[in-house]
């Protein structure tokens, strides 16, 4: 008997794309939040910037839009 939770590639693809899309949409908000005036560590802000940049590329490969 295996352990473990088994799910089809399908439903493993559209939870990856939720959990992708809703770290974009937090990176967002964290950096529009620092343009506010809010504070954010210098390091953070270049590499939200970075992380952005690589999600809207691999947002698309799992069929979503960004």
């Amino acid at each position: 008997m295996t352990k473990g939770l088994e799910i089809d590639y399908d439903t493993a693809d559209r939870i990856t794309l939720l959990v992708l899309m809703d770290q974009l949409k937090y990176l967002r908000k964290e950096l529009e939040d620092f343009k506010q005036g809010g504070w954010l560590h210098p390091e953070d802000v270049t590499n939200n910037i970075k992380l952005i940049a690589a999600l809207k590329v691999l947002i698309p490969y799992y069929g979503g839009t960004v």
